[in-house]
């Protein structure tokens, strides 16, 4: 006999690298967003305002919600609410007895390398050493955090995020105080960290499998179309660097002027560096007239998804973003990675590179962070060149994740496990 349909609520962390995946798995619960001295009249996500600065406002007006959340709940009476950032559920949830799922962005491995729960530290500052290695009984993690990271990491443990709530705190409160934890992958790829996150929280660990893109309806634009039909396949170099990333313009140019150098034709589409109003102004001198139709740097959006399937495109230089990873993934591109200094980024990043081996990750300054237009070249080179031992060993790995990805019944059998393991909790 069929089991019966689940009556499921989400509200995810109102970003569009959040927002998506919820998207993706169900529609969102929406909601009115609160007004908060300081938050732009009409600004809803991160993506509506201009600075991290700006973001924790985003959280303290999700905060402001829990009331008109706990009416909805009241009216909608579903069996589970699935969240992220929102620390306040569980409790709210539990006392009108519905179930709560943290549904976390990051992959597990992130979770339970960084979590409260793996380095619990009695009556003292956390530093920079507590996250040099990895917490006990953590499997095969052959992570190598730098200098700058840890520092960041370290930082970000202490900044209030809304509320007067710590932005770790709003992570491992809602971890601690869920019914179970949710991921996107699959036990192929998560299974021994996922193993690892119910030892350490005695709760059950769910996963929704990879949540592939959906086939796009759309076509790509012509002017698209005609441009990389110029170039012989695997041959261009596109790079993006998320929706709501921001390079500083040294680094900025950096990348244009790497990409460059390694010689091959190349799309880079970018937001225009912090303190520029368009990416024409802060090109590199000289570099539009060098490049001249082998490369274009483009500010607008761009169709990533069309993008990345097109014959043309060779290398894919990335934030790290799960979603861009993932797009990555069941294409036939290499993975060039160039992650953002945040938890998930630089474990998306070491994922890839160093235990599945999919992609090559451009290196940075042990202490600064800073990459350089040689080191940018230099991992060019590897990923597009077929005879470089790395590269080879790369673009084997990629095939072997990406016919599992796309592989038949991957993505059925593993939400027909994370629906049972849900009917289980009730």
């Amino acid at each position: 006999m069929d089991a019966a349909p689940l009556h499921i609520a989400m509200y995810p962390w109102f970003a569009m690298g959040h927002l998506t995946p919820y998207l993706h798995l169900s529609n969102k619960l929406a909601i009115t967003v609160p007004l908060v001295d300081g938050l732009p009249h009409d600004a809803e996500t991160t993506s509506d305002v201009s600075s991290f600065s700006l973001f924790t406002l985003i959280a303290t007006a999700m905060d402001r919600t829990e009331k008109d959340i706990e009416l909805l709940l009241k009216e909608l009476k579903p069996q589970f609410v699935f969240f992220d950032f929102q620390y306040w559920l569980p409790n709210l949830t539990r006392r009108l007895g519905i179930k709560s799922v943290q549904y976390l962005i990051v992959n597990p491995a992130t979770s339970a390398y960084f979590g409260k729960g793996s380095r619990l530290i009695q009556g003292r500052e956390f530093t920079e050493a507590d996250l040099i290695e990895p917490p006990p009984g953590l499997p095969d993690s052959p992570i190598k955090l730098y200098a700058h990271e840890l520092r960041f990491l370290t930082a970000t443990r202490k900044l209030v995020f809304g509320s007067g709530v710590f932005f770790h705190d709003r992570l491992s409160m809602g971890t601690s105080s869920s019914d179970a934890i949710g991921f996107k992958g699959c036990r192929e790829i998560d299974g021994p960290y996922v193993d690892y996150l119910e030892i350490v929280y005695g709760k059950p660990v769910l996963l929704s499998g990879p949540l592939l893109p959906e086939p796009t309806k759309s076509s790509l634009e012509e002017k698209w179309v005609t441009w990389l039909g110029r170039f012989k396949a695997g041959s261009v170099v596109y790079c993006a660097y998320g929706s709501e990333s921001t390079l500083q313009q040294n680094q900025f140019q950096e990348l244009l002027l790497g990409i460059e150098l390694s010689g091959f034709p190349f799309l880079v589409a970018l937001k225009p560096p912090s303190g520029f109003e368009s990416i024409e102004e802060a090109l590199p001198e000289g570099f539009k007239e060098r490049v001249q139709e082998r490369g274009i740097a483009y500010g607008g959006w761009v169709p990533q998804q069309l993008i990345l399937g097109h014959p043309s495109i060779g290398c894919f230089i990335t934030h790290c973003g799960a979603a861009s990873i993932t797009e990555a993934l069941v294409n036939q591109c290499q993975l060039l990675l160039l992650p953002r200094v945040g938890s998930d980024h630089i474990m998306n990043a070491r994922m890839m590179s160093t235990k599945l081996k999919v992609g090559v990750e451009v290196d940075k300054g042990e202490e600064d962070g800073l990459f350089t237009k040689e080191s940018v070249c230099k991992a060019v080179k590897t990923v597009m060149d077929d005879e470089n031992e790395l590269g080879a060993q790369v673009r084997e790995n990629h095939t072997k994740i990406r016919n599992l990805l796309l592989s038949k019944n991957l993505e059925s059998s593993c939400l027909d496990t994370f629906c049972q393991k849900l009917q289980d909790l009730l």
